[in-house]
């Protein structure tokens, strides 16, 4: 059969070699408080990259000390965080993938012993501290960082940035009503709470020119949070200042459970995809070859994002071509083994 899967992707001046990405996953695996990457973070990566993924993407990245989920998390706020992420791009690229790095700030959902800054001074629950409210200065500080920690991806050798809109972090507490309750030019109508996020691309946009993708939660599984027409006018106007995919997840605005199954937030990049005409990732329990298949011959999104399956299996593509037939090149070193 001829696979889409398998098939090439570009994006830009970017090819993949194939539609399957490493999603983000946070490693918690600094040892210190630097935020510096550790050699764990290159064997995982690179172990995923000789599994044959199209596109090796690094777990979301703080662009200020502040903005980490936890002290064990990487950092990219200053410049001596380049170095450990050269080795990364270095090793990765050694088997044909490309790269990523998701850019990211969690806001009120960093545990942390300092000061955290939110768009409004409400805590995720009673286990979090209450944020700072974010003034102007601090807001555009932060965009800054964005900017500057895409100067250093750039300066690294990735080859495409995600900035993290999503779970709830400080992008997607902007976005959200159920989070932000401003009465300045940050809060109130959806205009207004894209436009922390938009002042962001734009930021992030004047120093790279390479692919850009956002990762947004797309369902907030709670009344009075963002509308379908809501991701329909964030994902137009993304569309319109050059974003290039929409990574489709969804959930951790509240501590609410969620109720999940295989491809649970497919629909979710399905309809963004076809109703704002942008391409769009899909993530979340696709965990079979034929799975991945289906989600992109029916034209429901344009690259499948593989995250937990990924974690129980980093030659995860090579299983997918198995069950769908396709003869998939190994790495030189494991021939004697991969196709017997």
């Amino acid at each position: 059969m001829s696979s889409k899967l398998f098939s090439p992707y570009t994006i830009k001046n970017v090819t993949l070699k194939n539609r399957i990405v490493m999603s983000p996953m946070c490693m918690y695996s600094v040892d210190s408080e630097d935020g510096k990457v550790q050699p764990f973070h290159i064997t995982h990566y690179e172990s995923r990259a000789a599994g044959q993924a199209g596109l090796v993407m690094v777990e979301s990245t703080g662009v200020t000390p502040e903005g980490r989920i936890s002290v064990h998390d990487l950092g990219i706020w200053s410049d001596e965080h380049v170095e450990g992420f050269t080795q990364i791009n270095e090793a990765v690229h050694r088997h044909g993938a490309k790269t990523a790095i998701q850019l990211g700030h969690a806001g009120r959902k960093a545990d942390l012993p300092s000061e955290i800054y939110s768009a409004s001074p409400i805590a995720f629950n009673d286990q979090f501290q209450t944020p700072t409210e974010m003034d102007q200065q601090k807001i555009n500080e932060t965009v800054q960082a964005f900017q500057s920690g895409a100067k250093r991806a750039k300066e690294a050798g990735f080859d495409i940035i995600e900035v993290h809109g999503a779970h709830g972090y400080l992008i997607n507490q902007f976005l959200s009503p159920l989070t932000n309750q401003r009465t300045d030019s940050y809060g109130g109508t959806t205009e207004n709470r894209y436009r922390f996020l938009r002042e962001v691309i734009e930021a992030v946009k004047e120093v790279w020119n390479g692919p850009l993708f956002v990762r947004i939660s797309a369902n907030e599984y709670a009344e009075g949070g963002n509308t379908p027409e809501d991701f329909h006018y964030f994902a137009v106007e993304m569309k319109k200042q050059g974003v290039d995919l929409i990574d489709c997840s969804s959930g951790g605005v509240l501590p609410v459970k969620v109720h999940t199954y295989p491809g649970y937030q497919v629909t979710y990049a399905e309809r963004i995809r076809n109703e704002a005409q942008i391409a769009t990732g899909a993530v979340g329990m696709i965990t079979s070859g034929l799975q991945a298949e289906e989600i992109l011959q029916n034209e429901r999104a344009d690259l499948i994002f593989i995250a937990r399956a990924f974690l129980r299996n980093p030659y995860w593509p090579k299983q997918a071509a198995d069950e769908l037939g396709i003869k998939l090149e190994g790495p030189v070193q494991y021939k004697r083994g991969w196709n017997a």
